[in-house]
């Protein structure tokens, strides 16, 4: 068991310390079990993917709970919904904070299950795969192409497996399994089409009748399979931001992959060098850049609002942070050498939103140095992503 120097368990601590329950959510294989075990070392542990213990349980979750009085790490509990139900007469049967722990690789945080019956008694935190820091460091760093070819899972810095090989295994298994147990997809090759199709407009707004148009499905079936796409944790929506700045604004979301590895491999790009004239690079440098905000932001427990900006005639910044009310645009270019009229889009920003409470703007890319142009903050992406590192137990208000 490899084990990653998470920034999320600072507030994983937190959580065992004020509830309860603690829920750990996240895409499969993005070091759940790893870090709640290491976390809570002293706590018996079961797994809902082993058949015996998920057929106990499922007979006799009254008896299965009260077994395990002195701290029970639950894995998978996805696994089996109905004993999710029989929680809240455990957690009030027993007394201390951090007793049980459940870790899921669907989004537990929409189960009516756990809301209803855990409503005040459970603390949630969703890990999501590595952030760059977090990464095993290399001699001379990574490559900005390996790295988005990579992707970040805990698995392919723990083990000796070619990434092409670790993505096709995870899309497959991904498919027989989670897709069927968290919907009905009678076509399996039909979604794993639309998963790829999905991968081809990442960095793009979102617009789901034309998937559905392309693929000859009804859309509902689409909006039903990205729903399965997003409880899973594969994909995820960056909203518009609404703000009035006397133009018509852009108000459909934006397509993420939660890792650009797999985006990659759905994509059919295997190798770094692949990568380098690639028509999607710069969506996947971008879809990269805001997946590490959003890993930041969820390990660290943070409601830092996250929006894109885009007005009806094409200006557009590609990621807007909303902190308490100040607003924090970030360019993203993937180019090696800086170009001026890559400013363009958020001076047309700063004229815009002149009235409204403004951070420096930022353009993060792949050209060397941290330094000022023209009011703006060029940071190269790998010094921008450490930045983004805060310690354990901070507000996080880098």
């Amino acid at each position: 068991m490899t084990l990653f120097d998470r920034h999320a368990r600072g507030r994983l601590l937190r959580l065992a310390r004020g509830f309860p329950v603690v829920v750990l959510t996240g895409p499969r294989q993005s070091g759940k079990t790893t870090l709640a075990r290491a976390t809570f070392a002293h706590h018996a542990y079961v797994s809902l993917e082993d058949p015996d213990v998920r057929e106990r349980a499922a007979a006799d979750p009254r008896g299965f709970l009260g077994r395990h009085r002195d701290g029970l790490l639950i894995d998978e509990v996805q696994r089996v919904p109905a004993l999710l139900s029989y929680l809240q007469t455990a957690v009030d049967a027993g007394s201390g904070m951090g007793r049980i722990v459940l870790t899921g690789s669907q989004n537990l945080l929409l189960s009516a299950a756990v809301s209803q019956s855990l409503a005040g008694r459970a603390g949630y935190l969703e890990l999501l795969p590595l952030a760059y820091a977090e990464a095993p460091a290399v001699p001379g760093g990574r490559g900005l192409d390996e790295w988005l070819v990579t992707g970040a899972y805990p698995a392919l810095f723990a083990r000796d497996v070619a990434p092409a090989d670790w993505h096709a295994s995870y899309v497959a298994t991904y498919v027989e399994r989670d897709v069927r147990q968290i919907s009905r997809v009678n076509d399996l090759l039909q979604f794993q089409r639309f998963m790829r199709m999905m991968a081809a407009r990442a960095g793009q707004l979102l617009n789901l009748n034309a998937v559905a148009n392309d693929l000859g499905i009804a859309q509902t079936t689409a909006r039903d399979w990205l729903a399965v796409l997003e409880s899973s944790y594969i994909t995820f929506r960056l909203p518009p931001y609404h703000g009035n700045f006397g133009k018509r604004l852009v108000k459909t979301p934006k397509l993420y992959f939660v890792d650009t590895g797999l985006a990659a491999w759905l994509l059919g790009v295997t190798r770094a060098e692949a990568l380098a004239d690639h028509p999607m690079r710069g969506a996947l440098f971008e879809n990269m850049l805001v997946a590490e905000y959003l890993k930041y932001l969820r390990h660290h427990g943070l409601s830092h609002g996250m929006h894109f900006w885009r007005d009806n005639t094409g200006n557009e910044i590609d990621l807007l942070i909303d902190r308490a009310g100040e607003l924090w645009p970030v360019e993203m270019k993937s180019g090696a050498t800086f170009q001026r009229e890559w400013l363009r889009g958020l001076h047309t920003w700063a004229r815009h939103a002149a009235a409204a409470r403004q951070g420096r703007p930022m353009l993060i890319s792949a050209a060397p140095g941290h330094f000022v142009q023209d009011g703006v903050q060029a940071v190269n992406w790998q010094l921008a992503l450490g930045a983004l590192v805060a310690p354990a137990g901070s507000d996080g208000a880098t």
